[in-house]
């Protein structure tokens, strides 16, 4: 489960090319577009400016670049051309890059238009969670750790926790060991050691936690139509604590900030 420094480059690699296709993405309008058109148009982009792979397409017969996860769906939504994104909409694009061999991965919850203030207020503490797990990684840490901050702070805002889809390992392969809970007891789990990398996907949602998959076999909503954001970042166990390998341009400058 531990990557060589090496190896640790290259991901770094995938992951900054990851971060320029949602820096991409920031600068758009998404209102009035289909999830097809944004899913074509992420795909032009890693494959003509990045000459990267995206890495979704194929994996498990998924015939598409990302999931477009929008309102009430929690995760793995399919683009679509008959699925407009509307002002108001919450949408989360997940999204993954394979670069010499490596793979990085990483989603963002947007707001596409005017949102109104109960939906932005579950994005942004969804955004405050994936974060508390990620402070939460260094040696010596467990996965346990990561689990409680992320639920800690989801509770402590009303929300529940989604427990049947978890962070994963990543690497050559897009699913490696262990899988990530975003939930958990402190000091219960893997012990993490320098040279491990993983996901860190917490989905939140404003009711209850549980889900179900409809028809297509992909697309996961909220069993009671509630609304639900994710957000995640592919990180790397180091020395002295994590580094985000998928950071994106506008939280450089939120992190020296901090």
């Amino acid at each position: 489960m531990t990557k060589q420094p090496h190896e640790l480059a290259l991901m770094a690699e995938s992951g900054r090319l990851l971060a320029c296709v949602f820096g991409m993405l920031d600068r758009l309008d998404l209102a009035g577009m289909t999830t097809l058109e944004v899913d074509t148009l992420v795909e032009r982009y890693i494959v003509d400016e990045l000459a990267a792979r995206p890495a979704s397409k194929g994996q498990y017969d998924y015939g598409f670049v990302l999931n477009s996860s929008i309102n009430h769906v929690v995760c793995h939504g399919v683009p679509s051309k008959d699925e407009v994104l509307e002002d108001g909409d919450i949408v989360n694009l997940d999204i993954t890059l394979e670069k010499n061999g490596y793979i990085a991965d990483s989603s963002k919850t947007y707001l596409v238009g005017a949102v109104d203030l109960g939906a932005r207020r579950l994005v942004q503490t969804t955004y405050e969670a994936m974060w508390k797990g990620i402070r939460a990684v260094r040696p010596g840490a467990t996965l346990g750790d990561v689990g409680w901050a992320i639920e800690r702070h989801a509770k402590r805002n009303g929300y529940s926790v989604v427990r049947e889809y978890c962070g994963h390992g990543i690497g050559r392969e897009m699913h490696e060991e262990p899988q990530v809970l975003h939930f958990g007891s402190k000091g219960a789990g893997l012990k993490l050691r320098e040279g491990m990398v993983f996901t860190i996907e917490p989905m939140l949602n404003r009711g209850g936690r549980s889900v179900r998959t409809e028809d297509d076999g992909w697309t996961v909503v909220t069993r009671d139509g509630s609304l639900s954001a994710q957000f995640e970042h592919t990180v790397a166990v180091t020395a002295s604590g994590v580094s985000v390998l998928t950071l994106r341009p506008e939280e450089h400058a939120m992190l020296r900030a901090a």
